[in-house]
């Protein structure tokens, strides 16, 4: 009999895990010794301080990063095929929303295999339920596109779409928040209401929608901490 591939949800930051996972997540994560992650270091971590009791030498890793060779992506769930389970790990939040592991999961489908998602934080659908924007239909664009033409035609589609009425949200990396928030501010129209919404879940969390006029007035330091942005 195969095993099942179970998809872990992290927390979005440190010490907060009772708060975020329920304790039959936990109970799951204590049955494992086979995982596949984004950093051994940081998954290792989180598994001592979520079970400080957890032999570390029983479990086993593999890495899924930007540098993991496709070829290799069978081969992390072999134990699968001989009865064994395997978790695949977040760094933050949800596996394959915004994170790797959706190749994994594909994988896993093909073959035949059972795959569950456990319970735990999306910073992503947080961010929406607390914007008051309509979560009936909303696009979510990633992270945006570096490039000046690319990031341009992105933003462009985001207008269009904000017409019909489709929130859009996206992200940026922590440390170009505030240049982002400057860039709002140029191209979006005043009226727009922008939701900002950071450090989800944690003590010093911060949710708020304002219009791009109203932001102007008031732009807060986003500087390194992670950030949803949505727009209505």
């Amino acid at each position: 009999m195969n095993g099942t591939i179970y998809l872990v949800p992290n927390s979005l930051g440190e010490d907060n895990y009772p708060k975020v996972l329920p304790p039959d997540v936990v109970k799951i994560i204590n049955s494992l010794e086979y995982f596949i992650v984004e950093n051994e270091k940081t998954a290792r971590a989180f598994i001592k301080r979520l079970l400080p009791d957890k032999t570390q030498c029983d479990i086993t890793m593999e890495i899924l990063d930007k540098h993991t060779d496709p070829l290799d992506l069978p081969r992390f769930l072999e134990p699968v095929k001989y009865g064994k389970d395997v978790g695949i790990i977040s760094e933050a939040g949800v596996p394959c929303v915004a994170d790797p592991g959706a190749e994994i999961v594909s994988i896993a489908h093909r073959k035949g295999y059972i795959v569950k998602p456990l319970v735990g934080p999306s910073s992503i659908l947080l961010a929406l339920m607390g914007s008051g924007f309509n979560g009936q239909q909303f696009t979510f664009r990633g992270y945006l596109p570096f490039d000046k033409a690319i990031r341009k035609r992105v933003f462009q589609a985001m207008t269009k779409d904000l017409i019909d009425g489709i929130t859009q949200i996206f992200m940026e990396t922590p440390y170009r928040n505030n240049k982002l928030m400057e860039e709002l501010l140029k191209v979006v129209h005043p009226e727009t209401k922008l939701c900002i919404a950071c450090d989800i879940t944690l003590q010093n969390e911060y949710i708020e929608t304002k219009t791009i006029a109203d932001w102007a007035t008031s732009l807060p330091d986003l500087h390194k901490r992670p950030t949803i942005f949505l727009l209505d």
